[in-house]
Parts: structure tokens; C-alpha cells; sequence
């Protein structure tokens, strides 16, 4: 993938359709430490510890349209080209947490991407979902934090407005862009 925020993106993915209502992307650039971290967190149901042991195998999925899942291990391998490490760590009934590290500065890491479609594009999949899924977004550069709480979102919104209304896609969309900027030091 040519970017880290398809990654997230497929990976959140797997979180909706393991029966997620919430989840927490967190992209965390350490530019002292030289370490960039991308965690996702969810709710959903969760992997026994026999397929846990099996996730990082591109020939075991859980999916049915396809024989093959390569999320995880292409993340692996992008991950391990960049001197970092994935961990992943699930419980059946619980959830999963999944944490992906990078050297930041490494000449092989993929640049972050568009983190903003990426969140639009789960929206739009959450809001399409059996049930609805909530999505935390924390981006933090060294000392600055954006932070992008759809539970917020909807407070304001009220029950009779969906967070896949164009305008509302649009406004999130200018906000965590907004947002980003603004930890970017206004780049």
C-alpha cells in the first residue's frame, strides 16, 4: 500500500465487520525518539488465542469472499522494513488491539496519507454498519494532539441527523483537517 492511512483504513475495516461499535485510531509522531506509532483499539469480538496465533499467515481470513488476508501481514512487513514491530493482542468477547511501530525518519516508511478520507471512509462504512460504530481519531506530533470524537459529534447533532449526511461528512472532513494543520504547526 503507498500509504500508512490505507493500512488504518483496512485494518479498521476488519474491526467493523468483527462487530465493532467503537473504535480508537491513534497515530503518535515522536520526532525526538525518532518512532511513529499507529494503534487501533476496538470492541468487537475479539480473536481466540488459535487464530491470534494464525493472523499474521496471508492464507488465514475470516472472510468469505476471498481465500486470503493480507492486512495484517503487509502491515507486518511494512512495519519490520522500518526497523518496528507489530503487536497484536485480542480477546474473544473483548476486543483487539493492534499497535504497529516505525523508525519515523526511515527512508523505507511509507508517508501517513490522507488521514482525513480515511476517517470519512469509515464513517460512511460505520454508518452503513448493522449497528452503528463510533470512531476516536488521535493524532499527536510530539507535544500537539488532535483529537476527533464521533460519540461528540452526534451529542451535537442529536438523534435525527446521520454522521453520512454529505454536509456532515464535509464538516468532519474540514475539521480534521483543520485539526491536523494545526498540530502541524499551521503547514
Amino acid at each position: 500500500m503507498k500509504d500508512l492511512s490505507l493500512h488504518i483504513l483496512d485494518l479498521s475495516q476488519n474491526s467493523i465487520t468483527a462487530g465493532a461499535d467503537l473504535v480508537e485510531i491513534s497515530i503518535k509522531e515522536d520526532t525526538v525518539a525518532d518512532r511513529l506509532t499507529i494503534s487501533i483499539i476496538d470492541n468487537g469480538k475479539g480473536m481466540d488465542k488459535d487464530f491470534l496465533e494464525r493472523v499474521m499467515d496471508p492464507f488465514v481470513t475470516t472472510r468469505t469472499s476471498r481465500k486470503v488476508g493480507l492486512g495484517i501481514p503487509l502491515m507486518m512487513a511494512a512495519c519490520k522494513r522500518c526497523e518496528g514491530d507489530l503487536v497484536i493482542e485480542s480477546e474473544k468477547n473483548v476486543g483487539t488491539r493492534l499497535k504497529a511501530e516505525f523508525k519515523h525518519s526511515h527512508i523505507d516508511r511509507a508517508p501517513i496519507g490522507n488521514t482525513a478520507e480515511t476517517m470519512l471512509s469509515l464513517i460512511m462504512a460505520g454508518s452503513d454498519a448493522d449497528k452503528v460504530v463510533d470512531f476516536v481519531y488521535r493524532h499527536i506530533i510530539d507535544e500537539r494532539e488532535f483529537c476527533m470524537d464521533t460519540r461528540e459529534i452526534r451529542v451535537v447533532l442529536g438523534d435525527d441527523v446521520s454522521l453520512g449526511e454529505p454536509e456532515v461528512l464535509m464538516w468532519i472532513k474540514d475539521y480534521i483537517c483543520e485539526g491536523l494543520k494545526n498540530i502541524r504547526g499551521g503547514v
